[in-house]
């Protein structure tokens, strides 16, 4: 993208009340930005209210600083120094623009790109641009892609299984589509890592954000989006400098139901943004897939909402690569498809601040395994149970098992 191109596309996003239905009118009666801002107030007010093309023949104040910064950013080299990982905007029409945006409500003007990945340019471009240098890297196919999302704050089993998934899926071949916010979206991209093996190069997870690509939200999980760079993708449609604003986010979930073929729910409380996600997939005629979880469990409720509403019920991931008519690769941990191997994970998703209330979840438990979640040693660790047996809080169940009893 050349800069003029570049400034004509940012300033038709800055203008004041054009959105982006207007945009996508403008450019349908007048062709690239560059075109628009050629025309007279007159031919705006043909296509668009009098004030937005009275809007449009105004330059925005932050247009230069923006363009400035914007076409530092795509210039200059990745500061980690990995060369496959590079910087690249698509707009609406560009021949690689997702083709599995187009059919969403509302597609975005601009797409934001870092990573080793790049949009397979598979339907002809609406529109004749200048030619570009392609990435030398991996190409996405949307139709092996899935979405995992799930609560910010899931309980140690929503966390492992969001990772534990995301793994089997990912060894199986498809590509882990997430937020990179707390909690689920953070355990799925940790997952589909995982399953890399040591020098392997492939496409395994994408994270669509709602900040611009030069923040990291949260920043807790600045190593995590390297990562991912370095694998994968990373997505916004938010110019550089946006901050974490509360709103963007449910909006850039309609970007990851429509990149994907379809959503898997790990957990969800009622009132949950993965909810949002799931409703976008299902209109767009997509699977949803939700894991149900205990009764006395909140964040289950999302799920269990789901599953009544027609989403299919998945115990592992097995049943999912089924579903999508995907065979399972012979390398992949049967463990790991059964979704059956908690214990793997449960250490390194469980935060050595919580409770022991919270590392029992809502389901049943064994002391080997509530110990490998807690890591506390097994004198202090059935002290413990006893007193919160004697609380009324935890039971003791045959076959040695134990479950919380109410709620936090």
């Amino acid at each position: 993208m050349e800069r003029d191109e570049l400034g004509a596309w940012l300033r038709l996003t800055l203008t004041p009340g054009v959105g982006n239905a207007s945009a996508r009118k403008l450019l349908g009666a007048f062709g690239l930005p560059q075109a628009i801002f050629e025309q007279s107030a007159a031919a705006l007010r043909q296509v668009v209210s009098p004030l937005q093309a009275d809007a449009l023949t105004a330059t925005p104040p932050e247009l230069e600083p923006l363009v400035g910064t914007t076409w530092q950013w795509l210039q200059e080299p990745v500061p980690n120094g990995v060369g496959s990982v590079q910087r690249r905007i698509v707009a609406l029409g560009d021949k690689d623009y997702p083709a599995a945006l187009l059919t969403i409500e509302d597609p975005p003007l601009m797409l934001y790109l870092l990573g080793t990945a790049n949009f397979e340019s598979n339907h002809p471009p609406a529109h004749e641009y200048p030619a570009r240098e392609a990435i030398n890297s991996i190409a996405i196919n949307w139709q092996n892609s899935l979405a995992v999302v799930g609560s910010r704050n899931p309980t140690p089993q929503g966390a492992a299984n969001a990772r534990l998934f995301s793994k089997a899926l990912a060894q199986a071949g498809l590509c882990v589509v997430s937020g990179l916010a707390l909690g689920v979206d953070g355990a799925a991209h940790e997952g589909a890592l995982d399953a890399l093996a040591p020098g392997e190069q492939r496409l395994v997870t994408v994270a669509v954000v709602g900040t611009g690509l030069d923040r990291v939200y949260p920043r807790s999980h600045r190593e995590l989006a390297h990562r991912i760079a370095q694998n994968g993708l990373l997505i916004s449609e938010y110019p550089l400098g946006t901050p974490p604003i509360p709103t963007n986010f449910p909006k850039r979930n309609r970007l990851i139901a429509g990149l994907t073929q379809g959503t898997l729910v790990i957990e969800a409380a009622l009132k949950s943004g993965s909810l949002i996600t799931a409703r976008l997939a299902a209109e767009q005629g997509k699977d949803v897939f939700a894991i149900p979880g205990s009764i006395h469990s909140p964040q289950a409720r999302g799920c269990h909402a789901l599953i009544r509403q027609g989403a299919k019920l998945v115990e592992s991931a097995q049943d999912v690569l089924e579903d999508m008519k995907i065979d399972a690769s012979p390398n992949i941990t049967p463990e790991l498809i059964a979704g059956s191997a908690y214990k793997t994970c449960a250490t390194s998703v469980f935060d050595a601040e919580d409770s022991l209330l919270s590392a029992l979840g809502f389901d049943p438990v064994s002391l080997d395994a509530l110990q490998a979640r807690c890591g506390m040693a097994t004198a202090q660790l059935q002290a413990r149970l006893m007193t919160l047996e004697l609380d009324d809080q935890v039971a003791r169940l045959p076959g040695g098992l134990f479950q919380r009893l109410k709620p936090a």
